[in-house]
Parts: C-alpha cells; structure tokens; sequence
C-alpha cells in the first residue's frame, strides 16, 4: 500500500488548530501558547511530519539549499574543502546538496542545470577550470557562485584560494638551494589557470631569479592521481630532474613510488615536495614535504562569502587569499 504524505493540513485537522497555528509552530514562533505549542507538537510527532521543503521554498523564494560541485569526491583536497563547506553551512542552517562532475565540462553543465532545478539559492564550484560554455551559465543563472580553492582568471566571480604563485615560487626556491638546477614542474593539466597561469608562472619566475633558464622538457601535465604518478617516473629520469614540486598529493605519492620502485633514494638522490599537505603527506614513507593550504578554512570561508552574496550583503573584497605555508618533511634534504 502506498504510504499517504502526511501534510500541514493533516497536522491542523488531528491538533484541532488552523494552518496558520502549526506553521508558526514549526518555524519556532514565539507567538503561540504553550499549550498549543505541545499539542501541535505531540501530533508532529505522533503522525511523523516533516516540513515540505520545496513547498517552504516556493512560498519564500528561498530552499536554504547550496549547491557544491566537486570534480573528485574521492580527492582528500576536494573532502577537505566540502567539510569547511559543511560544517559552516549547517551554522547557517542550510543544506548542501554535493554534485560530483568528474573534472569533465559536459558533466558540469548537466550537474549545475540540476542543481538550478532545484532551486539551489547558491552554487560553490571547485572545478579546476571555467570553460566559456560553463562560464555563460553561471552568468545567465543570477544564481550566486563562489569558487573555493580555486581561481577564475577572468575575475568575474568571487573565490578563495591561496597564492598559488607565491607558494610554488617558495617550494621551488627551497630545492634550489640545495643544489637542484633541474626541478620538475609536474601538474594536471596547463590549461586549468591555477597551473598554466598561476603555478607554473613562479616556477619560472624563481628559476629566472637564480639564473636558471627555463627548459620545457622539466614541465609535465597529467592526471591528478597516484597511477598517472607513477608512470611518469621514465620520462622524469629522461628530462635528467633531479628534484620536483607537484601539484597534487596523490600525483605526488605516484612520483614518490615510481622513483622508489626504481630504486632511486628519496631524498638522497631525488626531492620532492607537493601542494595541498592533506593526510597522504603523512602517510607516504618518506613523509612529503609540502606547501600547507588551509583547506577547512578555504571551503569554510567559501561558504560564508556566498552566505553574504545570498543574502546581497557588502562583499569588500572579490578574491579572498588566504594565507600558506611550507612544511618540510622527509622527502627534502
């Protein structure tokens, strides 16, 4: 037998009181008696109502609902963002609804068109790139959207990130004064901003810096995972590096085991040091130096600014920096 939805009239009718009454007591009015308040609330309970959001949504205009698109559900970066995401979104009580794309652009337009559906009353997108298609959508939706831990080179919508430039530059400096002259530049892909643009332009700037000329054949774009990693382990001993900064744990860890199973010593004979200090730097042995982000707070601080945005408050500053770090571990001299 199908189960009857039990709805606000329901409650009204069994508690002997108007629509009106209930409603006042499930939004946590104070203007009802207490009497009353018990009575509604005991029905509630008897009968196991629960509040229509999407009928509480047409009625306000609002779903309290947030929309997260994430590339890789299963990347420690990404889970850690979502958790500050999540925790300051339930302080503000709203709901997150979480949409994984797989990094891929088609996947993201049909992700975010669901998500608006939905009547999502905002959006924080963690893709790695804004493609045009994807960047028109956002435009034409009116849906507020901020970018956490990532960067739109187009400085149209609002993000957090680190200083991605500034930090490589640090990591890479670190590996040059221990003698390195032939530092590997390993990424996901150049035409994601945050490499192409970002970290890839202080790498080359602390190499002019020391006096290094750039050479192309140190910078590899791949995959950001731990398999794509380790096969690229040949073509590192082919460029003759000797070091390398990597802009993400896992691919690091791929690196990291590839030289190993080679039996190439780490750090004696190659160093290495990764971007984003999730739990896998602590996990690997040698452990991995890294750049620090404060991923909790990126995501944390994310979902406050687009709190502001929904609620057309005064946004002082468009991009939020955060500050970064450099841990080093075993995988350095």
């Amino acid at each position: 037998m199908e189960k009857h939805t039990i709805t606000i009239y329901d409650v009204a009718r069994e508690a002997d009181v108007s629509m009106a009454t209930v409603s006042r007591v499930v939004n946590g009015n104070p203007n009802v008696k207490p009497t009353t308040r018990k009575k509604v609330l005991e029905v509630i309970d008897r009968l196991d109502y629960r509040p229509n959001a999407v009928a509480r949504g047409l009625a306000s205009k609002k779903t309290t609902t947030v929309g997260v698109i994430i590339p890789n559900v299963t990347n420690i970066y990404f889970s850690s963002l979502a958790r500050g995401i999540d925790d300051v979104a339930t302080m503000y009580k709203y709901n997150i609804i979480l949409a994984n794309s797989d990094g891929n652009s088609r996947k993201e337009i049909s992700v975010l068109n669901t998500l608006l559906a939905k009547q999502v009353d905002g959006i924080i997108y963690m893709g790695n790139s804004i493609s045009s298609e994807l960047r028109s959508q956002f435009a034409h939706s009116k849906t507020p959207i901020v970018l956490s831990g990532s960067i739109d080179d187009q400085e149209e919508f609002g993000s957090v990130h680190i200083n991605y430039a500034a930090a490589v530059e640090e990591a890479v400096a670190d590996l040059l004064n221990h003698g390195n002259q032939r530092v590997a530049f390993i990424s996901g892909p150049l035409k994601e901003p945050i490499n192409g643009k970002y970290r890839l332009a202080g790498y080359k700037k602390v190499l002019a810096k020391n006096g290094i000329e750039f050479d192309p054949e140190l910078v590899f774009e791949t995959d950001y995972s731990y398999h794509a990693g380790e096969m690229l382990w040949p073509a590192i001993v082919s460029a003759k590096a000797t070091a390398a900064v990597v802009g993400d744990d896992e691919l690091a860890a791929g690196v990291l085991n590839g030289a190993q199973d080679a039996g190439v010593k780490v750090p004696q004979d190659f160093e290495i040091v990764t971007s984003n200090n999730s739990k896998i730097t602590e996990i690997v042995r040698p452990k991995l130096s890294s750049i620090t982000q404060p991923l909790y707070d990126i995501g944390a601080v994310s979902m406050r600014y687009l709190t502001k945005l929904m609620n057309k408050e005064e946004i002082a500053e468009k991009t939020v920096e955060l500050p970064y770090g450099f841990i080093k571990r075993s995988s350095t001299k």
